[in-house]
């Protein structure tokens, strides 16, 4: 199957780009690196009247370090999130979890903004913004707005972005002092999407973890903050309390059944990835020497 027809528009600067979504609005679509657009386009599940191509403004690649932030351009690829010095050093989590990003060829072409304007609940990328704490930076022609990432995604591929905004740029705190971090996921092969994944930044001081974000994906419609974390925030972490936070998260997770896994499973996984997680933050094998899997 092919796409339908469309009209096509290449940006000549981000205020020529906001232009014409103002004046086409829902009815165009922006395109970025196009490794999701033109597969749903092909498979007709969208069918803009108009494409508008922000691929070559250079205005949205790159990345700096400036003071305390990270600032990615929305335009910057997967793969030069992969290379990044100052990714490494300041978003170490990041750079982890790109190499779970689908295949190499998907990376060369796919951009950080498409991946986190599409929100796949099943990707890696939205997750991590949550929890890395990230500033989402959308802008229209009335101006430019901030929003968290946790309350930037908001549905299976919905956001707050309006269809008269562009997704221009992601901020992220620079790494802090005694930071760790953790990434995994469950899939069948690698590049596959995740069964279920756990992207988590924490604080360790003196075998205590000060701050933990966990943030779940491919469990919901949505990547999710998890709360159960404040079970383990400031306490010495016991076997037993650890247990009490697998509660807590069994508890707080809604996740479906899908060709891939049950709820029950998804579950069960999620239960798994928070000991390996705690462990590995604390090294602490002892936690999982059961067995967590």
């Amino acid at each position: 199957m092919k796409a339908s027809a469309f009209s096509y528009a290449r940006a000549t600067s981000v205020f020529n780009a906001l232009e014409l979504l103002h004046v086409h609005g829902d009815r165009a679509k922006v395109l970025s690196g196009g490794q999701s657009l033109m597969p749903a386009m092909n498979l007709r599940l969208i069918s803009p009247e108009l494409i508008v191509d922000i691929g070559e403004l250079a205005e949205l690649r790159g990345i700096a370090a400036t003071g305390d932030h990270v600032r990615i351009g929305a335009l910057t690829r997967h793969v030069d999130l992969a290379r990044s010095g100052e990714i490494a050093a300041h978003a170490p989590l990041l750079a982890k979890a790109i190499a779970h990003v689908a295949h190499p060829a998907i990376r060369n072409r796919g951009t950080l903004g498409g991946s986190l304007a599409h929100a796949d609940p099943a990707s890696e990328l939205p997750a991590c913004m949550l929890a890395l704490n990230a500033e989402i930076i959308v802008r229209g022609l009335a101006g430019e707005r901030r929003i968290a990432a946790q309350d930037f995604f908001t549905g299976i591929y919905e956001t707050a972005l309006s269809p008269e905004e562009l997704l221009v740029a992601v901020e992220l705190p620079a790494n802090p002092k005694n930071s760790a971090h953790f990434f995994h996921e469950f899939a069948r092969r690698h590049g596959d999407y995740a069964i279920l994944g756990l992207a988590t930044q924490a604080i360790v001081d003196a075998d205590i973890l000060a701050d933990l974000r966990l943030a779940f994906f491919a469990v919901g419609d949505r990547p999710v903050l998890a709360r159960a974390a404040k079970r383990l925030t400031g306490v010495a972490v016991t076997p037993a309390a650890l247990s009490d936070a697998c509660a807590a998260l069994d508890e707080e997770l809604d996740p479906h059944d899908d060709q891939q896994a049950s709820a029950a499973m998804r579950r069960h996984l999620a239960k798994v990835l928070l000991v390996r997680c705690v462990a590995a933050l604390l090294g602490r094998p002892d936690l999982d020497a059961g067995g967590s899997a």
